[in-house]
């Protein structure tokens, strides 16, 4: 898969309710903001690059790339998740496939795209999922950071208009396959204050 074929999509657009309302994106991590590490990460992954945010949307447009805020169906409430995210980068989408990353997690691998687009062309997949292994040793899924075709916009459109928002039920009615990653620590996000520490301690 040739990754000019891909769009990249920083998601940008949850209300922070766990980080006491802030915009998780523009929180400062080792001198600049969360989402500015994703882009300055993702971008090299993919051939083109989006964030979903919905606020503060100059501050994200000043990073460089466009910014999207949620076109939600009118059966999701406003700040609706990941999945409000996932249905704004499909229906902006150029390219044939997308990838997904949340803006809070710096670390994600430098691989993960070329990865998870193998993963999803060997399996004959319609998305595919990085995940890690629980402390049982059971696989878990990380679902925000994902690889799908394009061609998933409808089928994600009629869940979303249903008024369903859960990111496993929707990828359960998919061809998804599950692409393994061995650092766990890879896919730690800030969702709180602590969170963020705990990342500031780990440079």
């Amino acid at each position: 898969m040739d990754r000019c074929d891909i769009t990249g999509l920083i998601l940008a657009g949850g209300r922070g309710s766990r980080m006491g309302g802030a915009d998780k994106g523009l929180q400062i991590h080792l001198g600049q903001a969360l989402a500015m590490h994703a882009v300055l990460r993702l971008g090299p992954q993919v051939g083109r690059l989006m964030i979903s945010a919905n606020r503060n949307l100059e501050t994200y447009a000043a990073m460089g790339v466009p910014v999207w805020p949620d076109a939600l169906p009118d059966a999701l409430p406003d700040y609706a998740g990941p999945l409000a995210g996932f249905l704004t980068g499909l229906g902006h989408c150029e390219t044939g496939f997308l990838a997904t990353v949340p803006c809070d997690s710096p670390a994600f691998p430098l691989d993960l795209v070329a990865r998870l687009a193998e993963g999803l062309a060997e399996a004959g997949a319609e998305i595919a999922v990085a995940a890690t292994r629980a402390g049982d040793g059971s696989l878990q899924a990380q679902p925000v950071f994902s690889l799908m075709r394009t061609s998933l916009m409808d089928s994600l459109l009629d869940y979303t208009q249903s008024g369903q928002r859960k990111i496993a039920a929707w990828t359960a009615r998919q061809r998804c396959a599950l692409i393994e990653f061995d650092d766990e620590s890879a896919f730690f996000n800030a969702n709180t204050v602590a969170d963020l520490q705990t990342l500031q301690d780990r440079r």
